[in-house]
């Protein structure tokens, strides 16, 4: 296991975390990084998935990216899908 550095945006933590926006989680793949995180708030796996989009270390990735790997000090980030026509 790495330990990767998880951001998520002001308004989804206040919505999803109580506020808490930055963790250090230990995971060797993303589904590792949702399982963790799911863990500690219960539901917030649905709500990444469903509601955001995944920056790791700086690569945007539409769709989950389950399998990929995280390196040692990786930088995720969790950002909001915009809404639009």
């Amino acid at each position: 296991m790495t330990t990767a550095h998880v951001t998520l945006s002001s308004g989804f933590s206040r919505r999803y975390t109580g506020g808490v926006r930055e963790f250090d989680v230990e995971a060797t793949t993303m589904r590792d990084v949702l399982k963790e995180l799911d863990r500690r708030y219960p539901g917030l796996h649905d709500h990444l998935i469903h509601e955001t989009t995944v920056a790791i270390d700086g690569a945007i990735h539409d769709e989950p990216a389950y399998f990929q790997k995280i390196r040692q000090g990786c930088d995720i980030f969790f950002i909001p899908k915009l809404e639009g026509g």
